[in-house]
């Protein structure tokens, strides 16, 4: 659960670091509060939401078991622990 927040944590600082990494490159200001306008930092924020609902839309249709699968969960055969699996 972890390594999904730490992708959609990185999802959405994405376009702000390349805009940070853009203005570095052009010798701009990048701690500047003149090169951060509102209307930037708005069209940013949309853009990094974009890209975190499209990888919620990807994680739900490509990851997890298989539709109709049934889940056996994890247990004892003749002393030995068997893990948890999908058919």
């Amino acid at each position: 659960m972890i390594r999904v927040g730490l992708i959609e944590l990185l999802l959405f600082a994405t376009p702000f670091l390349l805009y940070g990494v853009f203005l570095w490159a052009t010798r701009a200001g990048v701690l500047d509060i003149e090169h951060w306008p509102l209307s930037r930092v708005i069209m940013l924020a949309t853009i990094a939401f974009a890209l975190v609902i499209g990888s919620f839309v990807y994680f739900a249709a490509f990851s997890g078991a298989p539709p109709g699968s049934t889940y056996v969960p994890a247990h004892m055969e003749n002393g030995k622990f068997v893990p948890g699996t999908t058919h």
